[in-house]
């Protein structure tokens, strides 16, 4: 039963995987300029598994390591698993810690998306989240070290799109969420709340506040005004 449920997990989440392997074959190519070597680009995917976090993490990448900042911008991007973890507490119901814990780490904004989409059907359960990590991990990884092997051929992703091959995949994510007009109001907001923080603050903060806004204003949304007039 268990594997029947991680296979399906594995399988629905293979049309995101496949962008995922695009995009990680980007951050190969970047990290390649940036001379990270092989096995530190296999050490990040094992340790990290999150491709934004991953991509600045490659930015910062010098002679002299910036840690505690690397350290820092990569908690700050990552901040949004406390609102994604808390968002799949109804999947990890019955769960132990040791089970949460593991595949927490494997849990990636495709197969949370894909999970909750399943959620809303009733047919989502740890072990499908946890095929869904499985099968995002193993195609990340393949496309990031295979990207890292071609950075030497490949000098300008841009003009093949591969740099756009991020952007697509999370549209996609969000389209999927889509859930009607109820939808507007909160999005419209977040939209607007990371805009200005990422015109008006430095760094990645713009992902903190929408991530926060995204959690907030559904709340504030379905609060109901008391009639007191009478």
């Amino acid at each position: 039963m268990r594997l029947q449920q991680i296979q399906n997990g594995a399988l629905a989440n293979l049309p995101m995987a496949a962008s995922a392997c695009a995009y990680g074959s980007v951050l190969g190519v970047l990290a390649a300029q940036k001379d990270v070597s092989w096995l530190e680009l296999l050490a990040m995917n094992v340790s990290v598994f999150a491709g934004s976090a991953q991509f600045v993490m490659v930015d910062m990448w010098g002679p002299h390591l910036p840690v505690l900042e690397m350290v820092f911008a990569v908690m700050v991007i990552n901040l949004r698993y406390l609102l994604i973890g808390a968002s799949l507490n109804p999947v990890f119901q019955g769960a132990s810690l040791p089970q949460k814990s593991m595949i927490m780490h494997l849990v990636a904004d495709e197969n949370w998306a894909v999970t909750m989409a399943a959620h809303r059907r009733c047919t989502a359960t740890i072990w499908f989240l946890l095929g869904g990590g499985l099968c995002l991990f193993c195609v990340w990884s393949f496309g990031t070290l295979f990207g890292h092997r071609l950075g030497t051929l490949v000098r300008n992703p841009e003009a093949w799109a591969l740099d756009f091959a991020f952007t697509a995949v999370f549209t996609a994510l969000a389209v999927s969420l889509w859930r009607g007009k109820t939808d507007l109001l909160p999005w419209t907001g977040v939209a607007l709340l990371a805009i200005m923080a990422e015109t008006l603050l430095p760094g990645k903060w713009y992902i903190v506040i929408g991530g926060v806004g995204g959690a907030l204003l559904p709340l504030l949304q379905k609060e109901q005004p008391h009639d007191i007039s009478g």
